[in-house]
C-alpha cells in the first residue's frame, strides 16, 4: 500500500485475532409517517437496515459494521438471513480475514446449503453482502485508510483476485479487466486529488416521492437549485395526468440547466412503458429508471429500443452480477445503478464497475434510503479513481435523510459528495441509534405506537 494523501487518516493494522460474535439488530425508522420514500410500488416504507457487526479479539478495538436495506416489514427475515451466517465468520483469524477478502467473499457466496437458498439472489445474497461489507469496514479501519482509498491504493492484479468471474467470461475475462485497470493507473493520484478538492457529484431525489404535494414539491425543488443540485429526480407511475402536471412543474421550477430523472419503480409491463414515456418524453429526460421488472432483460431491451434515445437505468434491484451481464449485452441500460446492500456487497460491485467499463455505460449508484449513501459513495470513488477514470455524466444519489445516525455520515456540499477522510466503509451506525430504533421494542416505536393508536 502507497502512503495515503494529505488529509486521509493512516495507521498500521495491528495483528492477531479472530472473529468471536457477528451480532445482528433489526432497526426501522418510521418514515411512512411522512411518505418519505413513497413510490408508485411503495406507497409506504418504512426504512429500515438488517444490522451487523463483526466483533473480533484482536486488541485493537476495531470491529466490521454493515448491513441490508429493507423497507420495513420483513426486516425480521433479512435479520435471520444475516444471523444464519454465524457458522461461517465466527472464528476467523481476523489477519487471514482481511488479507483474502476474495476468497472469503465467495467461500460464502459458493456455500452449498447458501447457495441453495438463492442462488446468487434474494434475502441470503443480501445477508452475505451485509456481512462481506462489515468485513470490510473492519479490513479498511485496520489499515487505518477509508474504504475507496483502501480499494483505490490496491493493485490491478489485487483488484483481480477480489472479484468472482464465474458465468462472465463471455462478457468479460481477467486478462481484460486486468487491461482496463492499467489503462487508467497513471493518473490515480491527480483524480484523487480533484475528489479531494471537488468531490463526486450528485443529484437529489427529495423533493419527487410520490406521496408529496405540488406545494412541497415545488419547494423542494427550488431548494435543490439552491442548493447546487444539478439533476432531480422524481417519482412517477400512479397515474399519466398527475405525472404529466407533476413533470411540468417541476420542469419550469428547474429551468433548462437542471436536469429532470424520472423513476417509474418497476410498475410498468412493456407496452405501458413505452406509452407512458413517450408522453413523458417531451421534458427532456435524463434517464427514466427501472420502468418494468428488473429481471425482464428483454423487456428492458425492448423499451429501450422503442423510446430512444431517452435514456433507461436501473439496478437497484438487480440481484448480481449476471443480470448485469446480460442487461449489457442485451443493450438494455444506459446507466448502471449499482446498490451497495442488494448484491454481495463490495466484491460483487468491483465485477459490476469492471463490466460497465467494459461496456463503456456509466454508472449512478442507488442511494437514499437508510445507509446506501454512506456505503456507497466509496464505490463510485473508487470507481472513478481505479477503473471508469471519468465523473462525465455520473452522479450519486443523494437523500438528507437519516444520516445522523452514523458515525461518519456522508455529506453533500454544493451539489456534491465531500471525500470521506475517516478509516473504514462509514457504515458504522451509532450506538444510541440502534437502542432507539430497534423493532418492535425501541423507544421510537413504542412512541409511533402510542401516537398511532
Amino acid at each position: 500500500m502507497s502512503a495515503g494523501p494529505v488529509g486521509v487518516v493512516s495507521t498500521p493494522q495491528t495483528a492477531g485475532g479472530k472473529v468471536v460474535a457477528l451480532e445482528t439488530y433489526d432497526v426501522r425508522f418510521p418514515t411512512s409517517v411522512t411518505r418519505l420514500g413513497s413510490d408508485a410500488m411503495n406507497p409506504s416504507p418504512d426504512y429500515a437496515v438488517a444490522y451487523v457487526i463483526l466483533r473480533t479479539d484482536a486488541g485493537d478495538g476495531f470491529s466490521g459494521h454493515g448491513y441490508a436495506f429493507t423497507i420495513g416489514a420483513g426486516n425480521d427475515v433479512q435479520v435471520a438471513a444475516v444471523r444464519a451466517l454465524e457458522p461461517y465468520v465466527v472464528g476467523v483469524d481476523v489477519e487471514g480475514l482481511c488479507a483474502d477478502l476474495g476468497g472469503f467473499s465467495r467461500r460464502l457466496v459458493g456455500e452449498s446449503p447458501l447457495r441453495w437458498l438463492g442462488p446468487e439472489k434474494g434475502v441470503m445474497h443480501m445477508a452475505i453482502g451485509a456481512v462481506v461489507n462489515a468485513a470490510w469496514d473492519l479490513a479498511s479501519k485496520r489499515a487505518g485508510k477509508p474504504l475507496w482509498q483502501y480499494l483505490s491504493e490496491l493493485s490491478p492484479g489485487e483488484v483481480i483476485a477480489l472479484a468472482d468471474f464465474r458465468y462472465l467470461e463471455d462478457a468479460i475475462s481477467p486478462t481484460e479487466a486486468i487491461e482496463i485497470l492499467e489503462a487508467v493507473m497513471p493518473g490515480r493520484a491527480e483524480r484523487t486529488s480533484l475528489l479531494m478538492e471537488r468531490g463526486y457529484p450528485a443529484y437529489t431525489t427529495a423533493p419527487g416521492w410520490l406521496g408529496y404535494s405540488d406545494e412541497k414539491l415545488a419547494l423542494l425543488c427550488e431548494e435543490a437549485v439552491e442548493s447546487g443540485f444539478k439533476q432531480v429526480k422524481i417519482k412517477v407511475g400512479g397515474d399519466l395526468v398527475d405525472d404529466l402536471r407533476r413533470c411540468r412543474l417541476v420542469r419550469d421550477i428547474l429551468g433548462p440547466e437542471v436536469a429532470l430523472a424520472v423513476d417509474a419503480n418497476q410498475v410498468w409491463d412493456v407496452p405501458t412503458a413505452i406509452r407512458w414515456i413517450r408522453a413523458l418524453e417531451q421534458f427532456d429526460l435524463a434517464w427514466v429508471e427501472e420502468p418494468t421488472n428488473p429481471d425482464d432483460i428483454l423487456g428492458l431491451a425492448a423499451i429501450r429500443r422503442d423510446v430512444f434515445p431517452v435514456p433507461i437505468a436501473t439496478g437497484e434491484n438487480v440481484a448480481n452480477r449476471v443480470i448485469f451481464k446480460q442487461l449489457l449485452q442485451a443493450k438494455a441500460l444506459d446507466v448502471m445503478q449499482i446498490d451497495a446492500c442488494r448484491v454481495a456487497g463490495v466484491n460483487e460491485n468491483i465485477i459490476n464497475l469492471l463490466l460497465a467499463a467494459k461496456f463503456g455505460v456509466r454508472v449512478c449508484p442507488h442511494a437514499g434510503g437508510v445507509g446506501l449513501c454512506e456505503a456507497v459513495q466509496h464505490i463510485a470513488m473508487f470507481d472513478f479513481v481505479s477503473v471508469s477514470a471519468s465523473m462525465v455524466g455520473r452522479q450519486i444519489e443523494w437523500i438528507d435523510n437519516l444520516h445522523e445516525h452514523f458515525v461518519n455520515p456522508a455529506q453533500v456540499v454544493a451539489g456534491h459528495y465531500r471525500l470521506p477522510t475517516t478509516p473504514g466503509a462509514s457504515t458504522e451506525m451509532r450506538g444510541e441509534s440502534i437502542i432507539e430504533y430497534a423493532f418492535p421494542h425501541g423507544p421510537a416505536w413504542q412512541a409511533s405506537e402510542r401516537t398511532r393508536a
